[in-house]
């Protein structure tokens, strides 16, 4: 699933484009992607809209128009966007779900292999509430490791698992996670609310480190995921703990293990992601 440095690399590459445009047309092929909404009902709402702002806010796009509706973008697993000058879209892809026709000449399209991504439509204040009940804080806003600690001290689970609720800190999911912990050091099962504070630093300084460097790399390209321009990212090359099972750890060499966290397959050096916790 794309995680905060994919998602803000489709933003960032489709925020030019958008911003400032008036949607001529809309088409909704997917009644999945809006539901339970009518797809013609969907489109006909963001017809005419003129989009004032592309924002991020953990995993989701927000498409943001000057009348203050707002689109909610979930791309999941493998939704993502294309964008072309009019008509010049690939009419054979059978897995485009939607296109937007802009006043600018251009066209954006967004497609989804395995049908999970989600539109919703949402007047501003019930974004705002509706983010606020699912989000925590941005990791590359003003975070800090004080407020990174008061909110691993009140839980009762995993570290790793604890850093996946996006109530903890918006964005962060199974790649970054394993990345994160193994900068820091730490082992991903260690109990949340037992890091003491260099270790909540440590933790801090390296999550921010990963996420910002995977940016720079627009992202990891491991299956589905590429740019809005089609091309790949390259943050699969930087990975030292993240699917590298068996291979030697970059920092002492011993074999990487994987284990499962929260259901979720996870990687870490078991020399030197060590639970100090634990005899």
């Amino acid at each position: 699933m794309p995680e905060l440095p994919e998602v803000e690399t489709v933003r960032r590459q489709i925020a030019p484009i958008l911003t400032g445009a008036r949607i001529q047309h809309a088409s909704i092929f997917d009644p999945r992607l809006v539901r339970p909404f009518a797809p013609d009902l969907v489109a006909a709402e963001i017809e005419g809209e003129r989009v004032s702002t592309v924002d991020r806010r953990g995993k989701y796009l927000i498409v943001r128009f000057e009348s203050g509706l707002a689109l909610l973008v979930h791309l999941r697993m493998t939704g993502s966007f294309r964008a072309a000058a009019a008509g010049g879209l690939a009419d054979d892809d059978p897995h485009r779900r939607a296109v937007l026709k802009l006043d600018n000449g251009s066209d954006v399209g967004y497609r989804d292999v395995r049908r999970f991504g989600t539109w919703e439509l949402f007047q501003p204040a019930e974004l705002d509430t509706y983010l606020a009940a699912r989000l925590g804080p941005e990791p590359l806003g003003a975070f800090s490791a004080r407020a990174l600690a008061q909110r691993l001290a009140v839980r009762r689970t995993s570290l790793k698992a604890a850093l996946l609720d996006q109530r903890t800190v918006a964005g962060l999911g199974n790649i970054y996670v394993d990345e994160a912990l193994w900068h820091a050091q730490l082992h991903p099962l260690r109990l949340a609310a037992t890091l003491a504070t260099d270790e909540t630093v440590r933790l801090h300084r390296f999550m921010r480190k990963v996420l910002r460097l995977a940016i720079e790399r627009q992202g990891a390209s491991l299956r589905d995921y590429s740019t809005p321009s089609g091309e790949p990212g390259g943050m699969q090359h930087e990975f030292h703990a993240y699917g590298r099972g068996g291979d030697p750890c970059d920092r002492c060499g011993t074999p990487i293990a994987k284990t499962r966290v929260a259901g979720r397959g996870t990687w870490y050096c078991p020399r030197c992601q060590v639970d100090s916790t634990q005899p």
